[in-house]
């Protein structure tokens, strides 16, 4: 991409068309406090070289999951991918492919996405999936915003046990409404979420398993929200899960989101990730993103075609459903291939392994003395509460070459009752001598 300088009376012709008095005013949404006052005191330019050698040395400073016990989880986990996956993704017509502007000439593409649509629908228990989302937090927020435009309401009510960052996301593309309540962390269970529903509501979001590891019941759930006439939004962001808990479409959700990382895609230092959107074929209309079809061709041959497009977005502006005009196609294709190799009873194994693992973990923490498990019931994922603050603990046993979970003052700051809550996970990675030795260390920590 060419670098286009603009002269002064270029930038001021572009002002006057948008109508800001200066570029500042461009950032007028940003809140002071997130501004830089002055320009960063950074080098003014070195040679190529220099800064590769100085990013790798960066680079090297991190802690990579397999570099130890591993319990983190809290929206991304730590899963096998077969090497067959990152094969076949590398293959050059999967690296160049894109936006499939000439659908009809996409034909591969556009089976891959009907094929992904195909798993999600299914793994989901929904009728229709989109192909696909940027992540599940951006998910989460489209799946709300499609809500309100479905029910014609805009009371959105997130539940205590949404992951924090979603709900942050959520809050950001809402403008942090006032219609928008936001229910304080429930580490401890279901909270009162059924008991904030009204008339006026138009969803409520609740993920399960939830941020602390338990399990909601989704079907209490759609009862109490189809009653008022609103509609019941369910998260995943262990889909893993889906592979032994009942699919939340078949407990009567009407959007169901997913974030897709668990399946084919390395945690990568935090991205990139796929977004799962899954919901009723009466509401397809209002889903964003792209929808692939199959039909046949003039000769009577099996075809793909790109049946709803977020191209048309361009078009229509301020009616339309998003502005995502994209998706992550070759996560989602990771994720396709993966949960193809895996097949229906291969997920089924890998998610009993997973519940496995953390039953025989929530087992050796149950036996560390002053260690309270909050879970009556979790897939892979759990909370403990310590007798002192976490934060502190977590932080030495790193030292240590454990990466005991995550603090949740790390993901509610500021609130006392979660400052001595860790949450852990564990997946089929997870080895005995992975929790041997995290229990040994927390127990002397705690000493």
């Amino acid at each position: 991409m060419r670098y286009l300088p603009h002269s002064p009376a270029e930038r001021a012709d572009m002002l006057a068309v948008i109508g800001a008095a200066s570029p500042e005013a461009l950032f007028a949404a940003v809140p002071a406090a997130a501004r830089l006052a002055k320009p960063l005191d950074l080098p003014a330019h070195s040679p190529e070289f220099l800064v590769e050698a100085h990013m790798k040395a960066l680079a090297a400073r991190n802690h990579a999951a397999a570099d130890g016990p591993f319990f983190v989880g809290a929206g991304a986990y730590r899963h096998h991918v077969p090497a067959t996956v990152d094969h076949l993704i590398q293959r050059s017509e999967w690296l160049t492919a894109y936006t499939p502007y000439q659908p009809e000439v996409s034909q591969g593409t556009l089976q891959m996405l009907f094929e992904f649509q195909t798993q999600v629908a299914h793994l989901t228990g929904m009728e229709v999936a989109n192909a696909s989302m940027y992540d599940g937090s951006t998910a989460t927020a489209e799946a709300v915003l499609m809500a309100r435009r479905l029910t014609r309401k805009d009371k959105v009510i997130l539940s205590g046990g949404l992951h924090p960052h979603y709900r942050d996301v959520v809050s950001t593309y809402l403008d942090n409404s006032e219609s928008l309540i936001r229910l304080p962390a429930s580490p401890e269970g279901q909270g009162d979420i059924l008991n904030q529903i009204d008339d006026d509501t138009a969803a409520i979001v609740i993920q399960t398993p939830d941020v602390f590891g338990h399990l909601r019941d989704v079907e209490k759930a759609a009862e109490a929200i189809h009653a008022k006439g609103g509609l019941l939004v369910v998260v995943v962001t262990e889909v893993v899960s889906l592979g032994l808990l009942e699919a939340p479409g078949a407990l009567g959700a009407d959007i169901v989101v997913c974030e897709g990382q668990s399946i084919g895609n390395a945690l990568n230092f935090g991205g990139p990730y796929v977004g799962l959107m899954a919901t009723r074929k009466d509401f397809i209309r209002q889903m964003p993103g792209r929808l692939c079809g199959e039909t046949v061709d003039a000769d009577g041959k099996r075809g793909f075609v790109l049946t709803l497009s977020t191209r048309e977005q361009h078009i229509r502006r301020e009616k339309a459903t998003s502005n995502i005009c994209t998706n992550s196609g070759l996560c989602a294709l990771a994720f396709s291939i993966h949960l193809g190799l895996l097949g229906e009873a291969g997920l089924t194994r890998l998610a009993r392994l997973n519940h496995a693992r953390a039953v025989a973990l929530a087992k050796a923490l149950r036996a560390v003395p002053g260690v309270e498990l909050l879970n009556n019931s979790f897939f892979n994922e759990m909370t403990i509460r310590l007798p002192v603050p976490a934060a502190p603990v977590v932080e030495l046993l790193a030292k240590a070459g454990i990466l005991a979970g995550v603090p949740v003052s790390r993901l509610v700051p500021d609130d006392p009752k979660v400052e001595n809550l860790v949450v852990l996970a564990a997946t089929e990675l997870t080895t005995d001598a992975d929790i041997e030795m995290l229990a040994d260390c927390l127990k002397e920590a705690l000493q």
